[in-house]
């Protein structure tokens, strides 16, 4: 088992934090200081007497998270058992979403007729997953009673989320405000917010999402430092010392349109894990049913063919009225994702140092998740995303995606955790097992540096268009059906399989400050 880290705020959060009393005053209201509030608050009460028809989406306890302790062998089982409860949301969404006529007539119909069989179902099967720990000599964490129940999230004027997260009891943000306190843009982001956008009438080409407010000219963004990540600009180049090379791997921009709706890490031996296609480059046989074996012996369109690692992030689409050809499969149209799939026209992989000390290398089958693809109604706490425009990359969004000028290009970059506790390859919540950095670049809780991935993703997209609060032609990732295609939700997955050749290459040329691919 990973260790339990000191519960930190991620990147965004902390950036956040600072921007959402303005936001309260400057018309995101009380919405919006909840959401940058309230990762760590107590579970809301309110909610059940919520107007149907207010209703935009379901908010539910991210119970993986709250699973840092799950025996070994209990986690397979335990991972199909959290998988169910994403489908039992995404079918509760569904109905929430077909059922607008019946709710309009009966203020208690979301309560009722979806939120009450919602919360049995999830209590059978966070029963499941109690068995399951306990038969393999686990101890089923306090409170676990507490995660069934959800709550309908009222249609706000926001891009960002807006309901009170704290709705799982967990106590994620009473860090040490390290590093990420940066201020980034978020004082730029809320701007839309009180535009009388209503959600409800301006869902997409999928019903769910996105919407004009859900959009920033980036033009209007003021310059806030360029992407932002777990190393402040997330490079130790300047001369302060520390390990300052680089290692980049070409491994193309998914020609081979290799894409599922799987994840192997967080949802192993389930198919349609994650209810929304990736993209994958390097590692060509990622599947839910791939073994660490299948992986190592995987052919990789990496050019160093010492690199099978397997890079996977959500698609984007545009909504443009066609469709792909997934349009009636699960993790396409089925849940709710539509429109045309874009393939990167780059994709830039790099690892860099950290600023104080050498790094080690990765371990085999080393797996990392940066971001959070349920942000939308989580909370800003493993938040992680940038996004921003060629020419324009010292002006970076976190909640909206940005509209570009003519000749710039959409561009999403990841700084991926880059500290390691020394021992485990996973974590029962895929999380604890790696960290950010502190605000000088070092490492706590005894955790080792390791080689830190950055990606960068540049998309030709066309801008949309937004005329009277609506949006034509936009652009999303790919998400979970009930995160609405939120810019918030965007995510990226990494498993280490350099051989071990060429890992003690990328750590010898980041350790003596070379720049190498």
């Amino acid at each position: 088992m990973g260790r339990n880290t000191r519960k930190r705020r991620s990147p965004l959060a902390v950036r956040a934090i600072a921007a959402s009393a303005a936001l309260a005053v400057a018309g995101g209201g009380l919405v919006w200081a909840n959401f940058y509030a309230s990762a760590g608050e107590s579970k809301s009460k309110q909610n059940s007497t919520l107007a149907s028809a207010q209703v935009a989406t379901i908010d539910c306890p991210d119970v993986g998270q709250q699973l840092t302790s799950v025996p070994e062998k209990a986690r397979a089982g335990v991972a199909k058992e959290l998988a169910l409860l994403d489908q039992q949301i995404t079918a509760a969404y569904k109905r929430l979403a077909d059922t607008r006529q019946a709710q309009a007539g009966d203020a208690g119909f979301v309560n009722n007729a979806i939120l009450s069989p919602l919360q049995s179902k999830r209590t059978a099967t966070l029963d499941r997953i109690g068995i399951n720990i306990r038969n393999a000599g686990g101890k089923t964490p306090q409170g676990m009673d507490q995660l069934a129940g959800c709550k309908g999230v009222a249609d706000q004027t926001n891009a960002g989320g807006g309901q009170n997260q704290g709705n799982d009891g967990q106590d994620q943000n009473q860090g040490d405000g390290q590093d990420q306190g940066d201020g980034q843009n978020q004082g730029d982001n809320g701007q839309d917010q009180g535009d009388g956008q209503d959600q409800g009438q301006d869902q997409g080409q999928g019903g769910n999402g996105p919407v004009a407010a859900d959009f920033q000219d980036i033009t209007q963004v003021q310059p806030n430092g360029g992407p932002q990540g777990v190393n402040g600009n997330g490079l130790a180049a300047n001369g302060d010392g520390g390990s300052t090379g680089t290692f980049t791997t070409a491994c193309g921009t998914n020609e081979n349109e290799l894409r599922n709706s799987d994840n192997v890490i967080v949802a192993p031996g389930v198919s349609n894990g994650a209810q929304h296609q990736h993209d994958y480059v390097g590692n060509q046989s990622n599947n839910a049913f791939a073994s660490d074996q299948d992986l190592a012996n995987a052919d990789t369109t990496c050019q160093n063919q010492g690199d099978k690692s397997s890079y996977f992030w959500p698609v984007i689409r545009i909504q443009d009225g066609t469709q792909d050809i997934d349009a009636g499969q699960p993790g396409g149209g089925q849940d709710g994702n539509v429109g045309k799939i874009v393939e990167p026209s780059q994709a830039e992989l790099k690892f860099v140092g950290n600023k104080t000390s050498d790094v080690v290398a990765m371990p085999t089958a080393l797996r990392i998740i940066t971001g959070d693809a349920k942000a939308f109604v989580n909370g800003l706490n493993n938040a992680n995303t940038n996004w921003s425009c060629t020419g324009f990359e010292d002006r970076q969004l976190t909640d909206k995606y940005p509209i570009c000028p003519d000749g710039s290009s959409v561009v999403r970059t990841s700084f991926f955790q880059s500290c390691w506790d020394g021992q485990n390859i996973d974590s029962a919540n895929h999380r604890t097992h790696v960290d950010f950095v502190e605000g000088n670049g070092s490492c706590s809780n005894g955790f080792q540096a390791i080689p830190q991935l950055q990606v960068r993703l540049v998309y030709d997209v066309p801008a949309p268009q937004i005329q009277n609060g609506q949006i034509a032609n936009p652009f999303a990732v790919d998400s979970f059906p009930d995160q609405l295609h939120k810019a918030i939700t965007d995510h990226n997955d990494f498993i280490n399989f350099f051989d071990e050749n060429t890992m003690n290459q990328v750590v010898d040329c980041i350790n003596s400050g070379q720049d190498c691919q």
